[in-house]
């Protein structure tokens, strides 16, 4: 299908949920925190949210721990209009993750808790039990391929929606505290852009997928070469280089106040997704993933600080236009 079902507006999303903890007050170290502030978090999760909230369906697949840490996960997802009929509740030593930030820039800290992390038991048994006819797009994350069962299951989902004809989404999202080393780490997300029509990545994760540090761009590029039919490799403050039809797309970056470095790349995939299933043009859609990059970016939490429709017009406006980008 290539990007086409990315237009049905329906979208099952593969990854974990899990929940985070930011310290308060707003800018104080972890270390120094007199409060926390909870909210759903997750990459999978946070996409999906950010794509509900803009106007889409989305449901997620993945496993969380039978306990409270794991029902508050499940009681998010009903509260953002997440489908979670195929989130598994598991019994056992597996625990959901859990993350604690900081909401400010300089000397940022992220505390990631994934040892023995639930949602890599997802199993061939979850994914194949997703009815794929009912979406449009299907969009994984590069951590769910980190471990086993989890990689094999969703190398599986990859396949079935291949097979039903959705257009799958792959951000790499490489995480190397998951992963065994990073030559696994570069033989199979490789595999797993090979199978994938969209493909977002930062310079480093895609340094990661080509298996040499520089050769990131070129990966971009061949991939898009070899049949994804969109290939973003994002370069941080410098923009970001698009390529699709042929063509090579540089897009800059809304310059704002940051509070927090995290959620930037959620935001920015379901911005643009959004956009494009509103029919958005290409550059229009880019534009629109890295405003509500930018707008994450200024509040804290990853998932409450997804915009909605009217947020993003409203900042649209009030920044009218990305920076330049940045050559070569």
């Amino acid at each position: 299908m290539g990007t086409g079902g990315i237009a049905a507006k329906r979208f099952v999303v593969l990854g974990r949920v899990g929940m985070d903890l930011t310290a308060e007050p707003i800018g104080a170290a972890t270390s120094e925190a007199t409060g926390m502030m909870v909210s759903m978090g997750g990459s999978s999760a946070n996409i999906a949210a950010g794509l509900v909230k803009l106007g889409c369906a989305a449901s997620l697949v993945t496993c969380v721990s039978d306990d409270a840490v794991g029902q508050y996960c499940l009681n998010q997802l009903d509260a953002y209009g997440i489908d979670r009929r195929h989130v598994r509740a598991i019994r056992g030593e597996e625990r959901t993750s859990l993350a604690l930030v900081d909401a400010r820039v300089a000397g940022h800290s992220s505390v990631i808790y994934r040892n023995n992390a639930a949602d890599f038991r997802m199993s061939l048994a979850d994914v194949e039990a997703v009815d794929y006819s009912g979406f449009g797009a299907l969009i994984t994350t590069g951590t769910v391929f980190a471990a086993e069962p989890s990689r094999g299951a969703a190398f599986r989902a990859l396949a079935l929606a291949k097979a039903a004809g959705l257009t799958v989404i792959f951000d790499v999202d490489y995480r190397p505290y998951s992963w065994p080393s990073a030559e696994v780490a570069a033989e199979v997300l490789g595999r797993a852009a090979g199978m994938s029509d969209v493909i977002v990545g930062n310079d480093e994760e895609f340094d990661f997928v080509a298996g040499a540090p520089g050769q990131g761009l070129a990966k971009a590029r061949a991939l898009a070469a070899s049949g994804a039919e969109i290939v973003i490799y994002k370069r941080g403050p410098e923009g970001a280089i698009t390529f699709a039809g042929g063509a090579e797309l540089r897009t800059g970056i809304y310059a704002v106040a940051a509070l927090k470095p995290t959620g930037a790349g959620d935001s920015f995939l379901a911005g643009l997704l959004a956009a494009l299933a509103d029919g958005a043009p290409l550059d229009a859609a880019l534009r629109r993933g890295s405003a509500c990059a930018a707008i994450v970016v200024t509040r804290p939490g990853c998932a409450p600080a997804m915009p909605t429709p009217a947020e993003l017009d409203a900042f649209l406006v009030a920044h009218p236009g990305p920076s330049q980008p940045a050559k070569g």
